[in-house]
């Protein structure tokens, strides 16, 4: 068999490879996009149901109707421009909260997400605020609390109160702010015969793990921070801990559970020695809790304040960055895994957040920021087609040393470097844009990926969510036939328009002398059509919107480098 031929069966061996094992690859690794939103159905975009978006529906933890456990209690109204729910006077937990911006789905009468649900209902997910007391009972889950007012409002704060047997008198007065940050001051009055030991506590549980998956690119579960560094931890590892769970000691810092696009958190006073855990339960439920180091002696007459912070609500990176700003809140932002790239991956967003507040419209933003890099990337584009220029005329001279020294690689290496030196070329200047792209590709995957200002962020037609796959796509349609074709062929209009524009644009570019890269070249614009299916709709429109800017940049600049659109010579009459 020819060098040729074995070369060409590797490569399609290879290709087959990579064109099957992709996609479970890359799900196992980092899955690709959100979740489909909609799907064509008879030509029209429809809304696909949230997966458990009721969550007290057909699942065997529905011990109750939600409605029923929330009647079962007097509770506090929350009211805020962002916030909707109440706090359960039994326990002082706060237990019952929806997301008025966001939505399930992105039908029109599709429900607000709901956070947090109460003991007794599936996925409760629950708040509370306490003591650890020694020598008198302090309030527990089942202690009734008195409010001073029916609804918790930005600017208007309630306070619980309840009083024990022996004399002290407790108080819990919570605030909310516009966004999702509860601010909560702890009191305790000894009004005793003697001296207490009382230790500030506070922490969210939840019955379940979450649902989103977690993923190399974006993590999600249990997390702490200590000592400025962030810990994602996962669920299986709290579980594996033990009784006494995941210990860590610090000053501030905060534990919490992070979704994909949600998170809760207790944060205590970043001033504050205390112990950050996560255990698992007897009942198998999670939890997430602080209580102060070092407890505070109370003696008879005296009182003790203190004051921490929850946050429940969506992972809005503006929001997230500006209370670890303006609280002092170690690592907020952290709550979103930005990861390695996390120092090109934050500019892109605000660069693109700040174009979608111009335009209005995130598919014509992720053009516009193509258009951005790329005309920043030109000077580079420019000395790439230089190379290229230089390297197409040395290719004639390169082919005559190979010939010349075929049966001795040394030499031909060494002749063929000799041949750059002289004639001031470097053979790796054309890969500089190449390999520029990919932490910038990867940087906007993970901003695609991650952020929630991309969720259900239309574009165009049946496009109804940048952060997803196509739903126009070979699967879909089949299945409208009851057709069930492999998810490699999730094809959609989007990801062939990739494949036509880089089609065109390597068209476009230098036909390489071998022809075993010729063939290479021939085929991937089709490989990577496959390949990029899976992937956000978001990131293939800034591939789309690269190419096409790309071509007109190649096209301009064979204008200056004519020799590119020339057949090189022959090495015959090269080496003469």
């Amino acid at each position: 068999m020819t060098e040729d031929k074995r070369n060409m069966v590797i490569f399609v061996v290879l290709a087959a490879i990579l064109l099957f094992a992709w996609t479970p690859l890359v799900n196992m690794i980092s899955p690709p996009a959100n979740p489909p939103v909609t799907k064509i159905e008879k030509g029209k975009s429809v809304p696909l149901p949230a997966p458990d978006s009721n969550p007290a529906a057909n699942t065997p933890q529905a011990l109750r109707d939600r409605a029923l456990v929330l009647a079962e209690s007097p509770r506090v109204e929350i009211d805020t421009p962002k916030l909707k729910g109440s706090i359960n006077l039994k326990g002082a937990r706060i237990d019952d909260l929806e997301l008025k911006s966001y939505d399930e789905t992105v039908a029109k009468d599709s429900p607000p997400v709901r956070l947090l649900s109460p003991a007794g209902a599936a996925g409760a997910y629950v708040a509370q605020f306490g003591w650890n007391a020694s020598g008198f009972q302090a309030p527990n889950r089942d202690t009734l609390w008195t409010a001073d007012a029916q609804t918790l409002t930005p600017g208007k704060p309630v306070t619980l109160t309840s009083t024990n047997s022996t004399g002290q008198r407790f108080a819990i007065t919570i605030a909310v702010d516009k966004d999702y940050m509860f601010t909560v001051t702890q009191k305790v009055a000894n009004a005793g015969a003697g001296p207490v030991v009382i230790q500030p506590r506070a922490a969210v549980t939840r019955a379940e793990q979450t649902k989103d998956v977690d993923q190399w690119a974006a993590s999600v579960g249990p997390m702490i921070v200590q000592n400025r560094a962030a810990n994602y931890l996962d669920y299986k590892q709290v579980g594996e801990a033990g009784g006494n769970g995941l210990k860590y000691d610090n000053r501030g810092g905060w534990a919490g559970f992070t979704d994909h696009y949600w998170l809760t958190a207790v944060i205590p006073n970043q001033n504050a020695d205390v112990e950050l855990r996560q255990v698992q339960n007897p009942d198998k439920s999670y939890q997430a809790e602080y209580a102060l180091k070092t407890p505070v002696s109370l003696e008879p007459g005296k009182q003790t304040t203190y004051t921490s912070h929850f946050f429940a609500g969506a992972k809005e990176v503006k929001v997230l960055d500006a209370y670890e700003a303006d609280l002092g809140i170690s690592k907020f932002g952290y709550a979103i895994d930005w990861g390695w790239f996390g120092i090109i991956e934050q500019p892109i967003f605000y660069y693109l957040d700040w174009l979608f507040r111009l335009v209005g419209n995130f598919g014509l933003a992720i053009i516009l920021l193509t258009f951005t890099i790329r005309l920043l990337l030109f000077p580079i584009a420019q000395k790439q087609f230089a190379s290229m220029a230089a390297m197409r005329v040395l290719q004639p001279k390169m082919k005559a040393l190979q010939e010349r020294y075929k049966d001795d690689k040394p030499k031909q290496q060494q002749e063929i470097m000799k041949l750059y030196k002289e004639e001031k070329v470097n053979p790796l200047a054309g890969c500089l844009p190449i390999l520029l792209q990919i932490p910038i590709m990867f940087a906007l995957y993970k901003v695609l990926l991650l952020t929630i200002e991309m969720r259900h962020q239309p574009f165009v037609l049946w496009i109804k969510d940048l952060s997803a796959p196509d739903p126009a796509n070979l699967v879909a349609l089949a299945s409208m036939w009851n057709l069930h074709l492999p998810a490699f062929l999730a094809l959609g209009v989007v990801p062939v328009l990739l494949g036509v524009s880089m089609y065109f644009q390597i068209k476009l570019n230098p036909a390489p002398m071998d022809e075993m890269q010729k063939q290479i070249f021939s085929l991937m614009p089709w490989m990577l059509m496959f390949l990029m299916a899976p992937f956000a709709v978001g990131l293939q429109v800034y591939w789309i919107t690269s190419n096409i800017v790309t071509i007109a940049q190649q096209w301009w600049l064979y204008q200056k480098h004519p020799v590119l659109s020339q057949k090189p010579d022959k090495p015959e009459k090269a080496a003469k």
